[in-house]
């Protein structure tokens, strides 16, 4: 995943406080927890957040919404309702009847699909936007907004292919260089910046990024575990995309103003994407053997 830019709109009404480990949380001046409502919620970030946040606040204060159908874990995993961002009185109702205090906005049509209807994507990415801010202000609501500037599927992909020994074909040049981050830190990040002083905020929006990595540096990388693993290079119309964008992101405001650092660099992704991957199919073959 590509480096993320990070806005938070609006400021609420609580209070800073330090709990026992140290790390700095906003709660109510009563001492209750914040009331968070999540938009577009079932992709994987929205999915992550939600379990962050829950192990922070309680499971009962974070709220997923989305207009897609969930699937049962997501179900039983904690509140779950429909939100359909264009529509102002839905969105209303929520924040009444669940007490919001925080709105993490994730919904959004991505560049693929906008470019298809944009008539559609001028309304789901600004409409939708302008609703939350409106409701924001009426009733005082923190509003963060994160942004992907991308994804590259070829930086998950060659884990996969490499633990179960298949050849990969890369659609990009070796060389291409873009920055990345490994999703543990970015979902910390958001947390981070949410939680950030007032007073160390310089500013509303703000980038964070944790690498830079060609193919070919990845690669190298991946053949410390796998030796044997092959790859051919096959740039398409996405080499176009990368070309455009730059090679590193820079995120020193946010490292200076509210103190992020990313805990994961190439060498420690890698690790802990085989480790995971390792457990994962351990625990297919233990369920195909009962």
């Amino acid at each position: 995943m590509r480096g993320r830019i990070l806005s938070r709109l609006f400021q609420g009404r609580q209070t800073s406080v330090v709990s026992n480990g140290g790390q700095l949380r906003h709660y109510h001046p009563n001492g209750d927890p914040p009331r968070i409502l999540i938009t577009g919620s079932l992709g994987q970030l929205g999915t992550g957040l939600a379990r962050l946040l829950r192990s922070k606040y309680g499971t009962e204060n974070v709220i997923m919404s989305d207009i897609v159908k969930p699937s049962k874990d997501i179900v039983q995993s904690g509140p779950y309702v429909f939100a359909d961002i264009l529509d102002f009185k839905c969105l209303q109702e929520i924040v009444v009847t669940y007490r919001i205090d925080w709105f993490v906005h994730f919904s959004a049509l991505l560049s693929a699909i906008g470019e298809q209807n944009v008539p559609l994507a001028i309304r789901v990415n600004i409409e939708g936007l302008h609703n939350v801010m409106e409701l924001s202000k009426q009733y005082n609501l923190r509003v963060f907004v994160p942004s992907t500037i991308g994804a590259f599927d070829y930086a998950v992909q060659i884990f996969h292919d490499a633990i179960e020994g298949r050849h990969m074909e890369c659609y990009l040049k070796p060389t291409t260089r873009l920055p990345m981050m490994y999703i543990e830190d970015c979902l910390r990040s958001l947390w981070e910046v949410l939680v950030a002083p007032e007073d160390q905020l310089k500013r509303r929006t703000y980038n964070v990024t944790a690498m830079s990595f060609s193919p070919e540096e990845i690669v190298a990388e991946v053949k410390k575990h796998f030796p044997d693993f092959s790859i051919t290079y096959k740039p398409d119309s996405r080499q176009n995309i990368a070309d455009t964008w730059p090679e590193v992101f820079d995120d020193s405001e946010a490292r200076r103003d509210w103190g992020w650092r990313h805990h994961y660099n190439l060498e420690a992704m890698c690790q802990v994407m085989f480790d995971n991957l390792r457990r994962q199919h351990q625990l297919e073959a233990a369920a195909v053997t009962r």
